[in-house]
């Protein structure tokens, strides 16, 4: 093993060191007019988690807030297509999630995030990346049996018919949140219901303004 190498498989890079900024992270919030946040959306397949954000981001983009909404699937095209569903790559593929979310946070953003996420310890590894406020766990909190009689994307019937393993749900354990900071309840409420229900939690802990 080369120096170098060594360097990364103990987790330092002696020779790379951290450029400074002129623009400040306080610079950016000024600017937006807003607390930047993480919005972490975790669910089972097929809650709602996806549909929710999404009208969450719309909810925002009408009062004039920043935000961007990273996909479970979305990423998997692009920044993760290297990973599959071991429980080892669903640890990588949050932990690359967590480091793109902590970036759009130091723009001034306020970052939705849309993942299943079924492992407390890799959520509260994403909490622990940021500063303490910057991470709101949103539990959309969808009964097993709900999501599927939904099934969407016909993931259920594959992983029932042994077609795709390490389902959650299924085959592989889902963990969750205890004391999420956003909690919905999608077969209760409508997605729209579920998306002001966010915003207005958003609005009354004061994210929406940049003073918080």
């Amino acid at each position: 093993m080369s120096p170098y190498e060594r360097k990364q498989h103990d987790g330092v890079v002696n020779d790379v060191v951290w450029h400074h900024a002129t623009v400040t992270h306080q610079d950016r919030v000024k600017q937006k007019g807003q607390t930047p946040v993480v919005l972490w959306f975790t669910g089972l397949s097929g809650s709602g988690k996806s549909t929710i954000a999404n009208a969450v981001e719309s909810l925002l983009l009408a009062k004039g807030k920043h935000s961007y909404l990273l996909d479970g699937d979305n990423v998997r095209h692009g920044l993760n297509k290297d990973l599959g569903f071991s429980d080892a790559d669903r640890v990588e593929n949050i932990r690359r999630i967590g480091e793109v979310a902590k970036l759009f946070v130091d723009s001034g953003s306020i970052v939705l995030t849309a993942f299943i996420s079924p492992f407390i310890v890799d959520r509260q590894q994403v909490r622990d990346l940021l500063a303490p406020g910057q991470f709101l766990e949103v539990f959309v909190d969808t009964p097993l049996d709900v999501c599927e009689a939904r099934d969407p994307k016909g993931l259920y019937k594959k992983a029932r018919a042994g077609e795709i393993a390490h389902f959650t749900g299924i085959d592989s354990a889902y963990e969750a949140p205890s004391k999420p900071e956003i909690h919905v309840k999608t077969a209760q409420a409508s997605i729209d219901e579920c998306a002001v229900q966010i915003v207005a939690q958003l609005e009354a802990l004061g994210y929406l303004r940049g003073d918080k």
